[in-house]
């Protein structure tokens, strides 16, 4: 089917609307913050994004219906039904919890806007580029270049600037802090840039230290590779800096799949053999003769005995999961949205419940049945990955998809604006063309039973 002139502006302004969202997104924390020191209403400027999404979820459901292949193979798809699956299971826990007045509707709609907006928005990107590949064709440029920015400011942050400069642009309690510290020692600052905190930013340069690493390995050009290579090393100084541990292990996680898919081959699984091994003789040496200096406890083990607070992050973690994990196996069934993770915070009247663990918080939330739903789904998009991995764009989703399950392991990691936008969205521009090739196989298949019938 061709596309109508309405059609083509529908389209156009889909993907004009995504390209705001993945390029503004980075920034967004900084931005609201800012604006909301100048006019006030912080909460609703932090809904932009979220008002956009609205907008073009009916526009891309009206493109969808009206696409008869796509709507076809929208409702046979599995992702598709585990997603109306997961919407549901939410709304239904999270009326039966309304009415029982375990959580307040600020809380049940905030958690609604975390918990969706991610597979929305993937939806919506992969209705765009069914229709037009204008977004696969930019997406290093939409991805790379603002993350150029957050680095580029990331580094003078740390070095140059003082701790608490954010402060001008209106960080601060009631907002975000301007700046964070290892369990409150002012000695290890922790960087941010413009995201919500040095966790965040950790978790987003995992997408983007993986997507340098692939494009690394598969440039061509030296000068290409040098561009890269200085661009990595900056990410990785930033990355350090962040002292965000889980996004350090996602890193080396998502390196260690990429070398092992696409580098690793032959003679090179030696060299590689041989890497391996050095690292881990350099690294046994390093920590046994720093073991006991105050910044290796400090930034890798958070046990520093002139840490100024009695407990550390090391405590304070294992007992939220612990305590998580004892919720879920009393609630296997969940207690509903809005009862756990950053939205259980405006529970005016009952404790907040922060697991320090994504999963673990979906299980409080949305019960086992909901936690499982979501992990099949990640499943689900990482084998259409695995099957594309010779595309870049496939291959850098897959192995960041790893560690970002990592990170979420030890935080509420997909619960942040940016990574859920940024990871999701290009999710969906990838997997689009495995669509476009079950439609095209799909009308060959129909071509061919025409000619038998009229034989």
């Amino acid at each position: 089917m061709r596309p109508t002139s309405r059609n083509k502006l529908s389209i156009r302004l889909l993907e004009i609307s995504i390209a705001i969202i993945l390029v503004l997104i980075p920034f967004h924390a900084t931005l609201t913050v800012w604006l909301s020191s100048i006019f006030g209403h912080y909460t609703i400027l932090r809904l932009w994004k979220e008002g956009l999404l609205a907008i073009m979820f009916v526009i891309a459901l009206r493109l969808a219906y009206q696409n008869k292949k796509l709507w076809d193979w929208l409702k046979h798809s599995w992702l598709q039904r585990l997603f109306i699956v997961y919407l549901l299971l939410h709304l239904i826990l999270g009326v039966v919890a309304l009415s029982r007045h375990e959580v307040t509707y600020e809380a049940f709609g905030y958690a609604l806007i975390i918990n969706l907006r991610l597979m929305v928005f993937f939806w919506i990107c992969l209705v765009a580029s069914v229709h037009s590949n204008l977004l696969k064709k930019n997406w290093q440029k939409l991805l790379l270049i603002p993350a150029a920015v957050v680095v580029a400011f990331a580094l003078p942050q740390h070095f140059l600037l003082p701790a608490d400069f954010l402060r001008h642009f209106g960080y601060n309690s009631r907002t975000i802090l301007p700046y964070d510290t290892i369990d409150q020692n002012n000695q290890y600052v922790r960087v941010q840039s413009t995201l919500r905190g040095p966790n965040p930013l950790g978790a987003y340069l995992v997408i983007i230290i993986t997507a340098l690493s692939v494009l690394f390995l598969r440039a061509r050009l030296n000068s290409r590779r040098a561009v890269l290579a200085l661009y990595g090393l900056a990410s990785v100084i930033v990355l350090y800096y962040t002292y965000s541990r889980s996004a350090w292990a996602a890193v080396a996680l998502a390196v260690g799949l990429i070398l092992w898919i696409v580098a690793i081959k032959g003679s090179a699984r030696w060299v590689a053999g041989i890497i391996v091994l050095l690292i881990l003789i350099v690294g046994g040496g390093i920590f046994i003769k720093e073991r006991h200096s105050a910044r290796f406890e400090s930034t890798i083990l958070h046990t520093s005995p002139q840490i100024k607070t009695q407990q550390t992050s090391n405590g304070n973690h294992l007992s939220a999961v612990e305590i998580g994990l004892g919720d879920v196996i009393h609630q296997p069934q969940g207690r509903g949205p809005g009862t756990a993770g950053p939205a259980s915070s405006y529970n005016t009247t009952h404790n907040p419940r922060i697991a320090e663990n994504y999963y673990v918080q979906l299980g409080q939330e949305v019960g086992v049945l909901g936690a499982s739903i979501f992990i099949a789904i990640n499943i689900i998009i990482a084998r259409v990955l695995w099957n594309r991995r010779s595309d870049s764009l496939a291959l850098i989703l897959l192995c960041s998809l790893a560690g970002i399950s990592l990170v979420n392991m030890l935080s509420h990691a997909w619960t942040d604006d940016t990574l859920a936008y940024v990871w999701w969205g290009l999710a969906g521009i990838a997997v689009a063309p495995v669509i476009l090739k079950a439609k095209e196989h799909s009308a060959h298949e129909t071509q061919k039973t025409q000619k038998k019938t009229a034989l």
